[in-house]
């Protein structure tokens, strides 16, 4: 068993990593062990998000994120000893992370030729890096407590999502930078090449190229 990218793109979660994830979650645990054991499942999956995030097709990276996410509530709701239904699961995501406006912006840019692609894969991977996390601190909190998918109070998750999306971004971009996409990366220079180009063209705000320049130079 194993997650892929829709479009065949690559392996996020291999059979290695559930076969792992499986050993550990079976052992015997404390609750201290649970509590950890659950915070390495949410990091976990949060660089698995952002490899997803990278897929080049508008509207198909959101679907492999939120395969992603999915996994991500399976394997916590296991480690507590719930059942779990994918039904549900995604009706947690749902409520909880709903359509975010920023990550569907990120997502729909790349439909420009080029730079779009350019711009979803500077913007995307954080942002569903940072979904992730968020989501997954708040499951594993009320799962810790006892609680189940079940009668999770969405109001107060969506508070708790909102709330740790911060941490998240930060998270997130720690682990940008151990991550290895599965697919084929620009050269930084080029990529503001034509952040330059779109900048003069007057599509990008002098704050928006300020932003991605920036980020495009620390990758130099």
């Amino acid at each position: 068993m194993s997650i892929r990218i829709p479009g065949g793109v690559g392996t996020l979660l291999s059979v290695v990593d559930i076969i792992e994830q499986e050993k550990t979650i079976n052992k015997p645990m404390d609750h201290s062990e649970k509590q950890a054991k659950a915070t390495e499942i949410v990091r976990s999956h949060v660089g698995y998000a952002l490899g997803a995030a990278l897929v080049p097709l508008p509207g198909v990276d959101l679907l492999a994120v939120s395969a992603v996410q999915l996994n991500m509530l399976r394997t916590l709701s296991k480690l507590y000893g719930q059942n779990f239904l994918d039904s549900l699961g995604r009706s947690v995501i749902s409520a909880v992370v709903g359509s975010s406006a920023a990550r569907l912006g990120a997502s729909l840019v790349k439909v420009i030729p080029g730079v779009g692609t350019v711009i979803g894969e500077l913007s995307m991977p954080i942002l569903s890096g940072a979904s992730t996390y968020a989501l997954g601190r708040v499951v594993a909190n009320h799962l810790h407590k006892g609680g189940t998918l079940a009668d999770l109070d969405l109001r107060k998750a969506r508070q708790g999502y909102e709330s740790e999306l911060e941490n998240g971004k930060k998270v997130a971009e720690e682990s940008a930078q151990t991550v290895k996409a599965e697919v084929p990366t620009e050269d930084p220079t080029e990529k503001l090449r034509k952040m330059a180009e779109l900048h003069q063209a007057g599509i990008l705000t002098d704050e928006e190229f300020k932003q991605v320049k920036e980020r495009l130079l620390a990758q130099v």
